[in-house]
């Protein structure tokens, strides 16, 4: 891999290119291109994304070498940071305990870009990633 200008990959995603889930239809009046919040889960991506925080995903968003991502892989949603290496691209989890997943193009595994985290009940505690 060559140091150099950063590869934006623009994500669009398409209705159809989403997977479904049960019952979403009737849990989300957000048009599909609109920010939402999830809360993490688990201990993968620790240090930096504790249990219990809120991240903000843009679904449209830009992604990049670095970027922390919310992606389908392994037939499920995954939230982990995409990452370029020499053999191509992968979702790490910051958390070694855990395996990198290598993915094919991330324009058709990455679902959104994380742009926020902010801790639940902590008004000022809250990070951009944008």
């Amino acid at each position: 891999m060559t140091q150099g200008k950063p590869l934006n990959i623009p994500i669009r995603i398409a209705p159809a290119e989403q997977p479904a889930i049960p019952g979403a239809e009737e849990a989300s009046s957000c048009a599909s291109g609109e920010p939402y919040a999830l809360m993490v889960l688990g201990d993968s991506m620790l240090p930096e994304f504790e249990e219990g925080e809120i991240i903000v995903v843009e679904p449209e968003g830009l992604a990049k070498d670095g970027s922390y991502v919310v992606a389908w892989a392994n037939e499920e949603y995954i939230f982990r940071q995409l990452v370029q290496h020499s053999e191509g691209w992968m979702l790490k989890p910051l958390n070694p305990l855990y395996p990198n997943i290598p993915i094919a193009d991330p324009k058709q595994a990455v679902k959104g870009v994380v742009i926020m985290k902010k801790k639940p009940g902590k008004r000022k505690e809250q990070k951009s990633y944008v």
